[in-house]
């Protein structure tokens, strides 16, 4: 029998074990959406970049060492995500979450006028135009929210927005814990 008539079939069985073991795992309850962050239980790494609102202005990292548990965002305006997300943030923000907010990729000018138009729910937002602070944390893209201690220490990374069900289960209780 010809060797090349057996590869189609080959392949075809190897991605259906393939399959059969993530079914399996899925059925075990690993989150196939779920991603893993190296910087969990550890300090946000070191960082100086420009405010959004003001380029003479620096924000560090010493903005999520407050002493108080914070949300640390990551947006654009050129994430429709991150737009649907933005109404829920500004709720948390008035119920007292401080959030900070990191600008990733973005235009400035389109930022600001999104932030005027919109509502701003951030303590502080960070300027991030070439992606810089967002390749320190790992992030695949936005929106993605992590929960940083008052020490600056992640205790969570959730990539996509952060709604109703996601704060109440999955954020918020991390949340409490670090008050």
């Amino acid at each position: 029998m010809n060797k090349k008539l057996l590869l189609p079939l080959v392949v075809f069985v190897g991605l259906i074990i393939a399959f059969a073991i993530q079914l399996q795992r899925n059925s075990n309850g690993e989150d196939p959406k779920a991603l893993e962050s190296a910087l969990v239980g550890k300090t946000v790494p070191d960082f100086q970049l420009e405010s959004l609102q003001d380029p003479n202005v620096k924000v560090d990292s010493s903005v999520l060492k407050t002493g108080t548990p914070r949300l640390l965002n990551v947006w654009a305006t050129w994430c429709p995500t991150c737009f649907a997300e933005h109404q829920y943030l500004t709720q948390l923000a008035k119920q007292g979450v401080e959030i900070v907010g990191i600008d990733y990729k973005d235009e400035r000018e389109k930022a600001i006028k999104f932030l005027d138009t919109y509502k701003d729910p951030y303590k502080a937002i960070i300027y991030d135009p070439k992606g810089s602070l967002g390749l320190d944390l790992g992030v695949y893209g936005a929106p993605e929210t992590f929960i940083v201690d008052g020490t600056g220490k992640i205790h969570y990374r959730h990539a996509g927005d952060v709604n109703d069900r996601v704060w109440n289960e999955v954020l918020k209780p991390i949340y409490e814990k670090l008050k």
